[in-house]
Order: C-alpha cells, then structure tokens, then sequence
C-alpha cells in the first residue's frame, strides 16, 4: 500500500478501535466524553465484508458467509500500534510495513475505504433510546494530523464583490494592490482597499448550486456568509464565533434583535450542521443527510468519541466554537485580484472553512 496521509490513517485507527472497544461514546460540546451516553456497536461495514463483533471478530462476505473469526485483542493491539505510528511519524504522508500482515489477514486492502461525499465509515449499532440496529454512516475527523477542513475550497465557493469607490482613485491604485504579494497577500490587499475608502458590495456567488444550496438552508444565509467572508479578510477574526459575534453586532440584516434572539448564531450552526454532514457546493442539497449517524473525531491522544445526530445541540456547539475561516490558495481557485467587467471593477473572495 501506498503512503498516505494521517487523516487517511486515522480513518482505518478508527475502524480498528471500535471493533476492539465494541461501543462508541458520545461526547458534549467541548469533545469530553459523556460515559452515559454509548452506541453499543453490532457490526462494522468495510469494502466487501461485514465485520461482526462477538466474542471474535466475523468477517462475513457478500453471500453471509462466514470466512474468519479473529480474536478481538488481534484488532486491539493492532489499533495501538497505528495510533503509536500516526503519532511519533514526521512527515505529512508514510507507510506502516508492520501492519500489512494483520490488514490482509482481515481482508482490508487500502489504507481509507470508499466512501461517499461525507460517510467515511458504515456501523450497525444497538441504539439504546429506541431499541433499533440502524445501520448508520458516520464522517471522520482527526485531531492527530493538521487541522480538517469542513467546507472545502474550490472555483465554486467564491463569492464576488463590486467595489464601490471612486474611479480615479482606483484606477491609480489596481496594479499595486494586485502586486501586493505574501502569506497575507489577500488580507493585505483587501485592507489596501479599504484604506482607499473602497466598499466591497457583494453581488453574487460564483457557483449557482452554492447559491441554491444556501439559500434552501436559508435564505439570508449568501448574505451573511459574504459578510463574514469581508470581516475575515479585513482581518476581523477567523473564527467562526467571533465572526458571528460581529456579524449580530453590526446586523446588516436588521433582525430585531431588541430580544436578544440568536438569529445570526442560529443560521450558521444549521448551516455549518448541514455542511458537516451532507452539504457540499457541487450537487444539489435537499436536506437528505448523507452522515446519517453523525460525526466521529478522534482526539490528540486517540480517544475515539462521536456525535451522533440525537445530541444535535452539543454537535452545534462543537461546530460553531472549534471552527475558523481559512484561506486557501488563490491561484488554484481564481480570488483574491481586482479586475473590470464592463469597466466595473470587482474583486473574489473564496470561503473555506477549517477546525481550529
């Protein structure tokens, strides 16, 4: 197998831990375990086989057969090992020769299985509060590596601003400010921009999916994310709460906010919600998750805990407090330079959004 990455390791970590500990905790807003709170796991989905859990492992085929049973303190050992690797290796990808025996013995064949737009793993669990085995998918997110990303960059998450100032002015100003170069080139740029008295109005998102995507989620929500968007390269704040915080105080949509009603902090925690588990600018969104049970993250010390889709209001919270706009490359995604339209002058921001 190929080298690969943290992410990609932590992916096949979890796969090996909960088939050792046989249950998934849940976790409250601030990533501590809740031990009240457990999914009881019956069987894991990977690849081709069905994994069972028992007293050993089953590994069951396509037809239900069973092809082989592996003591559960096989996959236990196994998972401390990965673990001990993803955390002592350097280097952003790396291979693991001494799990290669174990990992064909159990019929795993690459590092991260297939998976859908947001289901990284496919668990049957008992669920306690309805007595059900639901079979649920669950997106993976690892705090062993650099930070995730939870909206990712592309050509279609730019948002596009006309900027309103006086033409003589900037027409003097274009070349330097698309000249300014750096790690905070864009910041720098956007802040040349308003020394110059220039408003960035914004107009429209680049991707017309996007656009509709947002706006089934809410309506308000192209406007206040643009506005957000300007706060983060103004260099207000990168993290979502504080972003949002700044947003309510400024109110561009003039919400009545004489009842201290989180209108703006309600919006982006739906919106962050249904990004995490199903959202994407590419299709179509209709609200149909496609992480039907949730999230799952593995902590720095490898800790394995999950937010399943009942304890909603703690996922929320996680999401708003431990996320952050980030800017991603400009040259690969086309922002970040003033150019005219018809003798208009506008500029593009891309919005892509991280764990802290």
């Amino acid at each position: 197998m190929a080298g690969s990455n943290r992410g990609e390791w932590s992916e096949l970590y979890v796969f090996l831990k909960l088939l050792a500990d046989k249950k998934l905790y849940a976790a409250d807003k601030d990533l501590n375990k809740i031990k009240e709170i457990y999914y009881p796991i019956l069987s894991i989905f990977r690849e081709e086989y069905q994994y069972h859990i028992n007293s050993k492992i089953k590994i069951v085929d396509l037809e239900g057969k069973v092809i082989l049973a592996i003591p559960v303190e096989e996959f236990k050992e196994n998972s401390l090992l990965l673990l001990d690797k993803i955390k002592n290796t350097k280097g952003r990808t790396f291979e693991f020769n001494d799990i290669q025996g174990f990992l064909k013995k159990i019929k795993v064949s690459k590092i991260k299985a297939k998976s859908s737009d947001k289901r990284d793993i496919t668990l049957v669990v008992h669920d306690i509060f309805t007595g059900y085995t639901p079979r649920l998918g669950f997106s993976i997110k690892s705090k062993l590596g650099s930070s995730s990303t939870l909206f990712n960059a592309s050509g279609q998450t730019n948002f596009i601003y006309r900027l309103d100032c006086s033409k003589k002015i900037l027409n003097s100003k274009i070349d330097f400010i698309n000249s300014i170069e750096g790690d905070r080139k864009i910041k720098n740029r956007v802040v040349e921009l308003e020394k110059n008295n220039c408003s960035l109005i914004f107009t429209k998102i680049d991707s017309k999916q996007l656009f509709n995507n947002l706006i089934i989620i809410d309506s308000a929500l192209p406007t206040m994310i643009a506005e957000m968007l300007k706060f983060f390269y103004s260099g207000v704040a990168n993290a979502v709460v504080d972003l949002t915080k700044h947003l309510t105080k400024l109110n561009p949509l003039n919400f009545d906010l004489s009842n201290d009603q989180p209108f703006y902090e309600y919006k982006i925690k739906n919106f962050l919600t249904d990004v995490a588990l199903g959202m994407t600018p590419q299709k179509p969104w209709g609200g149909i998750y496609d992480a039907t049970g949730g999230y799952i993250v593995v902590k720095e010390d490898g800790e394995v805990l999950c937010y399943h889709i009942y304890n909603r209001n703690e996922f929320q919270e996680y999401l708003f407090n431990n996320t952050k706009f980030d800017t991603p490359s400009s040259g690969r995604h086309g922002f970040g330079k003033i150019y005219l339209d018809n003798d208009i002058p506008f500029i593009n921001l891309n919005l892509q959004i991280r764990f802290k």
